[in-house]
């Protein structure tokens, strides 16, 4: 595919999931724009071995951008970065199709391993600001991680992930993160778990209201 090809692509990317653009022109002034188009220069380059340059489009776009993508990552057609500052994409990542990620976001590695050694991305995948996606595993198509998580596990597919570490609090979501772009309106376990023990807590204050009632009225033990 040649570089007239990815720019229309990024293009229609850009104008179908940033609600802030008004005109076309205005893609060539997104930071995600330049560094997406450097990456795909830069990984010809890499695949064909000259390691050097490549890196050197790679650190030149990150002082650039504040968007760092490693050369060897392989991206799949229509990712779109918001924003964009602190993005880190590893050198062994794997990213799919339509995938959107916001400021802060990392698909890291966990250490010094070789081979394969951060995280594949599939088909729809929205992972929110700040998000850190840290290791060897996948997350399945139209999986939606919620901001500041940290993940570490596998994620199911049509999953919902939030927390530190991230857990999936819900399955089978089957909005496509492509058209939804709702990173706020996510479960939140912590809160919910808090409401069950405010509930429970509440029952028993109303219970040991009862029971102290009839104390009161001198009910036996056994009647309580």
């Amino acid at each position: 595919m040649g570089i007239i090809q990815y720019i229309k692509e990024e293009i229609e990317v850009i104008r179908e999931r940033d609600p802030a653009i008004h005109s076309s022109a205005e893609v060539f002034l997104y930071p995600s724009f330049k560094a997406i188009i450097r990456y795909r220069l830069a990984h010809k380059l890499y695949l064909k071995k000259h390691y050097f340059l490549a890196r050197w489009i790679s650190q030149r776009t990150v002082r650039k951008t504040g968007i760092e993508i490693h050369p060897g990552a392989t991206i799949g057609k229509g990712l779109f970065i918001d924003h964009g500052n602190g993005v880190i994409i590893g050198e062994t990542a794997i990213i799919g199709d339509n995938v959107t990620l916001y400021q802060g976001v990392t698909l890291g590695g966990t250490g010094k391993e070789k081979g394969k050694r951060h995280p594949t991305i599939k088909d729809n995948v929205m992972i929110s600001a700040g998000a850190k996606v840290i290791g060897s595993f996948t997350v399945g198509e139209n999986a939606k991680i919620g901001a500041g998580s940290v993940v570490v596990d596998e994620v199911p597919p049509n999953s919902t992930v939030v927390g530190i570490p991230g857990r999936v609090v819900k399955r089978d979501n089957i909005r496509i993160p492509r058209v939804d772009m709702d990173q706020v309106h996510l479960p939140d376990p912590i809160m919910n778990e808090l409401k069950r023990l405010k509930e429970e807590n509440e029952m028993l204050k109303k219970r040991m209201a009862e029971v102290e009632e009839k104390v009161k009225k001198g009910e036996t033990y056994e009647n309580l």
